[in-house]
């Protein structure tokens, strides 16, 4: 308490109190009467440079006499007023250094029990559809500065896409960047077009690329969501805080981001996208996949695949399927398989 008057006092120090002092030093002693006659002072500015001078540890009261204040120099003054703080200082500064050997002393013990956690915690597989959304939503609203996806797959249901526009909005107001990979299916969509045309407005960056290995969301470099393979037809998710390979499913969205297509909602098809999309299909079918493969990796219905088949057969001028694929080699549309 009596530190915290100090401070307060002190703040207050001024040229006033500093005057005051003088003509007490001058007078031998703090004469209120004459100091506020000299200095043309009110009473109540007598008082406030008396109460400074007096917490300064400046005035003491005369022995026998404690109405009469006696200055006293101010090497004196400072001894009194700063000899108990450095006492104090000295011993919190051994406090402080006996802190720090007990922490020091509990590093290793915190390093390798994090290196023991991490190899439990680095991965955490979940099959509950409503846990895994409810796990994803949660890491998303407590992001910091980015979030990452990969969305495989054409249009979506119309309540999806509103929660999905819901969750960029809210990201974004938060100033966290947002980039999102669609596959070149999602364009054609009105839905897709309507929840990129809002997103995009307030920041959020949309690119398409004809194909993605699957679904993949990185939340701040430091978790990730990857899909669970298993032989039934339940799916789940693995997430994943193992650091080297988060950077490692960073640097994949990284890759394809670079190489995919701006999407703009507002803009017309782009030409060398759907000659991408078909270069695909051409490729898929070369490799000797089914039309309801090549659908699903493509991210369209299998009757916009066989649609897009059909009107590659009719650009190649070939009769069937199998000559579609001779001439599109020849003419060295399909990259290496």
């Amino acid at each position: 308490m009596e530190q915290d008057a100090v401070d307060s006092e002190f703040d207050q120090l001024d040229d006033m109190s500093a005057e005051a002092y003088r003509l007490a030093v001058l007078e031998g002693q703090f004469r209120a009467e004459a100091i506020a006659a000299e200095l043309n002072l009110t009473p109540e500015d007598v008082k406030r440079a008396e109460r400074v001078l007096r917490v300064m540890r400046l005035l003491h009261p005369t022995p026998g006499d404690p109405r009469r204040l006696t200055p006293v120099s101010p090497e004196a003054a400072s001894s009194e007023l700063l000899g108990p703080m450095e006492q104090h200082r000295g011993q919190m500064e051994q406090h402080m250094a006996r802190l720090r050997n007990q922490f020091a002393a509990l590093q290793p013990v915190y390093f390798e029990g994090r290196r023991l956690r991490n190899h439990v915690e680095a991965f955490d597989t979940l099959t509950d559809p409503a846990t895994i959304q409810s796990l994803i939503d949660s890491l998303i609203k407590r992001s910091r500065f980015e979030v990452l996806t990969v969305q495989p797959g054409g249009a979506r249901p119309p309540h999806v896409l509103e929660s999905a526009k819901e969750s960029c909005l809210a990201i974004l107001a938060r100033g966290v960047t947002l980039r999102t990979i669609y596959q070149h299916t999602a364009r054609s969509d009105a839905g897709t077009q309507g929840l990129v045309r809002e997103v995009s407005a307030k920041g959020g960056e949309f690119r398409t690329t004809g194909e993605v290995v699957d679904r993949l969301i990185v939340i701040d470099r430091e978790v990730a969501f990857v899909p669970q393979r298993r032989s039934t037809a339940t799916s789940g998710a693995v997430v994943v805080r193992e650091p080297a390979l988060v950077d490692y499913l960073y640097s994949v969205h990284d890759l394809l981001w670079r190489t995919a297509a701006p999407f703009q909602s507002d803009a017309p098809e782009d030409r060398p996208v759907i000659d991408e999309v078909r270069q695909a299909i051409l490729r898929l079918l070369a490799e000797g996949h089914k039309d309801e493969f090549v659908a699903r990796r493509l991210g369209m219905s299998v009757r916009t695949c066989r649609r897009h088949i059909a009107e590659i057969t009719a650009d190649l001028k070939a009769a069937s399927r199998f000559q579609a694929g001779v001439h599109a080699t020849v003419r060295g549309l399909v990259g290496p398989v």
